[in-house]
């Protein structure tokens, strides 16, 4: 399924479960946010073992991961962070309340990933060394963010 289906197809499913998230709580925007960052997980996972030689550099493996990365972070995120769902209001997410003490902030650093894995996303299949030479500005948005905004385990 090409992005604009998917993009499509989730903006439906967002508008059809709306109602359904009001009485939730906040269940669906949280667990539609954790299941992004699930995606996000599943892509960086492979291309982060090649950087570090856990397995063969794979050029249309990276590139796939890393177009994958990229249009997940390139998903608007404004429906689901909404006040209220953070981890001192609501049960199952690690979200912390500083985020809507700092939402310009936590914007900025959502915007830096998503430069991060566009930059990736040119590189990753052109060479181990390009791939390498990019994955650690991902790492480095990832920190940022979850450093400040992202309760531990």
């Amino acid at each position: 399924m090409n992005f604009t289906r998917f993009a499509a197809a989730a903006s439906l499913m967002a508008a059809l479960g709306a109602g359904a998230a009001l009485a939730n709580d906040f269940d669906t925007e949280v667990e539609t946010r954790q299941g992004q960052f699930k995606l996000f997980a599943f892509n960086i996972g492979p291309l982060v073992e090649m950087a570090q030689g856990d397995i063969d550099y794979d050029a249309d493996m990276a590139a796939t991961a890393a177009e994958n990365l990229a249009s997940v972070t390139s998903l608007h995120q404004d429906r689901l962070w909404p006040d209220g769902s953070d981890n001192e209001s609501i049960e199952g997410t690690r979200a912390l309340p500083a985020i809507w003490e700092n939402l310009d902030d936590f914007a900025d650093k959502y915007a830096d990933l998503g430069e991060a894995t566009a930059n990736l996303e040119m590189a990753a299949g052109e060479g181990l060394d390009e791939l390498r030479g990019a994955i650690g500005a991902v790492g480095n948005a990832c920190s940022a963010c979850h450093d400040d905004y992202r309760a531990e385990q």
